[in-house]
């Protein structure tokens, strides 16, 4: 299958675009169409369907910016795993292929990706996810997204809703935990000694 580049110019892209290929595509084959489509957000589920989302409106980017700057720091300082950003893509053992805005990998696993795997979408699920929502993101949908993080192998996970300043907890085999209008998030295992400040979160400076 050679990369197929897409033209979405007289759609309005202010919601989420799901397409349903002939066939489902390899590991590879989806990487060399993300590759040729770099302008486009795109993920895939399970059953192999193609999810196109709406690029990111600068105040939730500059609320990513500063979630991923405080883990970055505390990661470099704590030493035992590596942060990723919103750009990278984890194909999950569910087939499903998804990017987070901030996720965190133990150094042990990533040790056991080859050099090719490690360029292209890592073929595993991150220890420590946090999804950031949107104003085009519907609630049911991100939640669902936060599922399918815990029920692949992340060992927490932090769903933030700066709308209602709430950032909801997961964990495998727990119902989920609501925090409401907290000004930190204390980790736990695996990332315990990570503190979130929320303050440059709930009100930007933009």
């Amino acid at each position: 299958m050679t990369a197929m580049q897409m033209v979405l110019n007289d759609i309005e892209m202010d919601s989420t675009i799901l397409i349903q290929p002939a066939r489902r595509m390899s590991d590879e084959e989806y990487y060399r169409f993300c590759a040729a489509n770099p302008d486009f957000r795109i993920e895939r589920t399970a059953k192999g369907e193609i999810v196109i989302m709406p690029p990111t409106g600068g105040e939730t980017s500059h609320r990513n910016a500063g979630l991923t700057a405080q883990l970055y720091t505390w990661a470099r300082r704590e030493g035992r795993g590596k942060d990723f950003d919103s750009n990278v893509e984890y194909i999950l053992p569910s087939g499903a292929a998804r990017s987070p805005d901030a996720s965190w990998v133990l150094r042990s696993r990533l040790a056991t990706l080859t050099a090719e795997q490690k360029k292209k979408f890592p073929p595993l699920c991150p220890d420590f996810v946090v999804e950031l929502r949107s104003p085009s993101d519907r609630l049911a949908r991100v939640q669902a997204k936060m599922r399918e993080w815990i029920d692949n192998g992340a060992k927490l996970g932090w769903l933030i809703d700066p709308t209602t300043h709430t950032v909801y907890v997961y964990r495998p085999d727990q119902t989920t935990e609501r925090l409401v209008d907290p000004d930190r998030v204390e980790g736990e295992p695996p990332v315990d000694s990570f503190v979130l400040e929320m303050a440059g979160i709930w009100n930007p400076d933009l």
